[in-house]
């Protein structure tokens, strides 16, 4: 148990480290390359930052526990808006762009419902599982290619030039170091959380815990610590972009990517079935968590703190609901 227990303190060391390395490489590369921090949130850092989840899923799927690969991925996109957006919101108010909230959201809305769509018949296939990681394929293209429209429109240009010379914001003029600062951050981040997760992980199972409470609360709050040191550590430098981007980006890659790719290695089953599993309600909640901040945002494009600390109640909410089934 102390041994546990200083692996997670390590963990988190190096989650918030990581972070603000992370951060510090992303926002530098954005600026470099004439793009907007928002594009590299939504790719390389929602990307890096799901790292747990894809290792964690596709682990699960190759030994055959389904109910932590798919409970991993919607109690981690339940976390990333509840609780991570929430928590981020409450330390700095979110202001993000608007492609956000007209763009963005709905694409991880409309993703969420098309996963509900495939596990109603309790079993997501490889056919299935192609779908999906084509669709992550399609969009990271869309979002690189939108990219460079607005740039060459000049659309963003005026975003991106007074953050150039904002000495605060760390900007690092090197290609190189930007790389390296994003490679070490995610290897930080990612190494952190499955410190946390294999720790807290060997706990709950010596409790007698059940495998789908441990997929959708433990696992799926440990596979979300990158997210969560990055995008707390993004809001309190007021990387704004960066912190909603990761968080919508990865929800979109946990559902595309992850689920896609561990479909693909071995059909997901869904263990009594989709509907008296209980994990439609897990499902809906994820859906309607996903669309309160498009909600909140879609006059002003900010998360106020008050919304941030309703954020955090929901999530509160629908723990006290799987303590109490479990």
């Amino acid at each position: 148990m102390t041994l546990n227990a200083l692996f997670c303190v390590f963990g988190f060391a190096m989650l918030y480290y990581g972070a603000g390395w992370l951060v510090k490489g992303s926002s530098s590369l954005a600026r470099s390359l004439g793009i907007t921090p928002l594009v590299v949130g939504l790719t390389v850092v929602a990307f890096g930052t799901s790292a747990p989840e894809l290792v964690v899923s596709m682990v699960s799927s190759i030994q055959g526990k389904s109910m932590i690969a798919v409970g991993n991925v919607v109690g981690s996109n339940i976390c990333n808006i509840a609780l991570i957006l929430g928590m981020s919101a409450v330390f700095q108010p979110i202001t993000c762009h608007a492609s956000v909230v007209k763009r963005d959201i709905p694409i991880m809305i409309g993703i969420s419902l098309y996963l509900l769509i495939l596990s109603f018949n309790s079993t997501i296939g490889r056919f299935e599982g192609a779908t999906l990681f084509g669709g992550v394929i399609i969009y990271t293209f869309f979002n690189y290619y939108t990219a460079r429209k607005e740039s060459a429109n000049g659309a963003d240009e005026d975003a991106i030039k007074p953050q150039l010379s904002t000495e605060e914001a760390g900007f690092m003029a090197s290609r190189g170091k930007q790389l390296l600062f994003i490679s070490v951050g995610i290897c930080g981040v990612v190494l952190g959380a499955q410190l946390v997760v294999d720790s807290a992980v060997k706990i709950m199972t010596v409790l007698g815990v059940s495998e789908k409470f441990i997929g959708l609360t433990i696992v799926a709050f440990g596979t979300s610590l990158p997210e969560l040191a990055t995008s707390v550590v993004a809001a309190i430098k007021k990387e704004m972009d960066i912190s909603v981007g990761n968080l919508v980006g990865s929800n979109v890659f946990n559902i595309l990517g992850v689920v896609g790719v561990a479909a693909l290695i071995r059909p997901i089953p869904i263990p009594g079935g989709f509907f008296h599993s209980g994990l439609l309600i897990d499902y809906l909640v994820m859906i309607f968590i996903s669309a309160l901040p498009w909600f909140m945002m879609r006059k002003s494009y900010t998360i106020t703190r008050k919304s941030g600390l309703m954020l955090l109640f929901c999530y509160v909410g629908y723990l006290i609901y799987l303590i109490g089934k479990a």
